[in-house]
């Protein structure tokens, strides 16, 4: 059996004795173990104990975009060859997945095999709480741990105002570590790099929120090309083109990924969850196990929002989403489709009818 000490060079990359036990059956078949560093165009580029070698993956790439090779996987790939082709990708342990632009429900995988999902949010602009809810959702789903990281901290030099926007940012994010970064000056980066200084983590968020910047912070050099956002909303080019997983000097390893404009959701009903966990709660103390928090007497929910315990964005964010990745599985589920229909119907009935009793009343 492959061993650690044997792929010593891999260890750097994540490779541990149980990688090890899933890769037996291909080292039998003289294969070589390596993990995906780079994929550009049915080419990847593959670190193995001997070095790193490029390879095609036209072996493993099936016509689903869920089963293709991505950056972070593991690979059997052949010790020799012209092409030299990756065989198979071993059974991935966690996978960070969004919903394509396309109308089409198809998800398109951005890093597998991950432990901590980085979220970086630019404090150079106003603080969307939405957009963190939505890709602490994903984060969630796709078995990784989130952190959230607000970066450009300079920009907002009050530290009381700094304080208030993290603040907003730790309610918005139950259970998940929130760090201020200044990556210009430094400030903050020993933190994060407590928090991933071991395993995998994928670096996410829109461009111009400093991800190439706060790239070249952790891993020590300017490996990451940096452009100036927009002053007007904050955005800034496609820095990053390819998602590249990087070696870490302090430990673990990084995947920069290109700065994502569309965060959509992609059967994430758990991670949903997760984000609102304050809301599942309250929603267990429901009178009705099926109450839609609207007019059921003994709604929990509503109590919360009268009291002011439950503000209104929260729930507004939750049922949004909810919504959203409704929508999202019903396009390959027919019976939820059926279902969703039958709900609409009821309540324009129900509105029909509320309508119609205001009629009466005016009359």
């Amino acid at each position: 059996m492959t061993s650690t000490s044997e792929f010593s060079a891999l260890a750097p990359y994540g490779w541990d004795d149980a990688w090890a036990d899933a890769f037996t059956p291909y080292e039998a078949e003289g294969l070589l173990p390596g993990r995906v560093i780079r994929v550009d165009r049915g080419q990847c580029d593959v670190v193995t104990a001997g070095g790193v070698l490029r390879a095609d993956t036209a072996f493993v790439t099936p016509h689903d975009p869920m089963r293709v090779v991505c950056t972070g996987d593991w690979v059997a790939v052949e010790p020799g060859g012209n092409p030299r082709y990756v065989r198979t990708y071993l059974p991935r342990r966690t996978a960070f997945v969004r919903s394509t632009s396309s109308k089409r429900s198809e998800g398109q995988i951005l890093a597998v095999n991950v432990d901590h999902a980085v979220v970086a949010i630019s404090l150079a602009v106003e603080l969307d709480l939405g957009r963190v809810e939505r890709f602490l959702a994903l984060a969630w789903e796709s078995g990784a741990q989130p952190v959230v990281v607000l970066t450009k901290a300079d920009l907002v030099p009050d530290p009381v105002t700094l304080a208030h926007l993290v603040q907003d940012v730790e309610t918005t994010a139950p259970g998940v570590p929130v760090v201020t970064v200044s990556a210009l000056h430094g400030d903050g980066l020993d933190v994060l790099v407590a928090l991933v200084g071991s395993g995998t983590s994928v670096l996410l968020g829109q461009s111009g929120a400093g991800k190439s910047t706060l790239a070249n912070a952790l891993v020590g050099e300017d490996v990451m090309d940096v452009q100036a956002a927009r002053d007007v909303d904050g955005k800034g080019r496609h820095t990053t083109t390819t998602r590249n997983l990087l070696p870490l000097p302090s430990g673990g390893v990084l995947i920069d990924t290109p700065g994502l404009r569309g965060v959509g959701l992609f059967d994430a009903e758990g991670g949903v969850g997760q984000v609102f966990s304050e809301i599942e709660e309250l929603a267990g103390r429901c009178r009705f196990h099926d109450c839609a928090h609207e007019t059921e007497p003994g709604c929990a929910v509503r109590l919360a929002l009268e009291s002011g315990e439950l503000p209104v964005r929260r729930l507004e964010s939750y049922r949004k989403l909810m919504r959203e990745n409704q929508w999202i599985v019903a396009k390959t589920d027919a019976r939820l489709r059926s279902e969703i229909k039958k709900d609409w119907k009821r309540k324009g009935a129900q509105g029909k009818a509320a309508m119609e009793a205001k009629r009466g009343r005016w009359t």
